[in-house]
């Protein structure tokens, strides 16, 4: 790769980091929950597939059973999320979102996106032109790179996810 491009992707990273930053100290749901990581993962994972296992946790998670065990009673007890029966095997337990989870969740994204919101009604009208050429170039390639690197479905590792 040239310089100028190596140059130019550090550039943008950086920038990119600097605005994740800003965006963090503007009192970010995620920053005011009293979730704990694994918590989290566990509530992220649930808004992306829906429900899961005990058994999808613990291999999402890397732990063991009894650990997923402690934290979903935890979000339990919390409101977020919520246990029952698979409709097509009766010996397994489902997790998922409530509707306090899936609302923490739309707080969460919310927050960013009224951050980015407020940045971008201070941009004129060709940069947002160009702004959006550009994210959807970004948005294109990282959906035709996306099968390639995507862990297949309920395969999040502790690394990836």
């Amino acid at each position: 790769m040239s310089n100028e491009r190596e140059d130019l992707i550090r550039r943008i990273t950086e920038t990119q980091r600097g605005l994740a930053r800003l965006f963090a100290q503007h009192q970010s749901p995620l920053f005011s929950s009293n979730l704990t990581m694994r918590q989290l993962k566990v509530v992220m994972v649930l808004s992306m597939n829906g429900s899961a296992s005990g058994q999808d946790l613990a291999h999402n998670l890397g732990v063991g059973l009894g650990t997923v065990t402690g934290i979903v009673d935890r979000l339990v007890a919390q409101g977020l999320v919520s246990r029952h029966e698979d409709p097509h095997d009766r010996r397994v337990r489902r997790v998922e979102l409530t509707p306090a989870g899936a609302g923490l969740i739309e707080e969460i994204n919310n927050a960013g996106i009224k951050q980015y919101r407020r940045i971008m009604d201070h941009l004129d009208t060709e940069t947002l032109r160009t702004l959006d050429h550009v994210t959807r170039k970004i948005r294109d390639v990282a959906d035709k790179l996306a099968p390639e690197q995507a862990p297949a479905p309920g395969d999040l590792t502790p690394d990836n996810g």
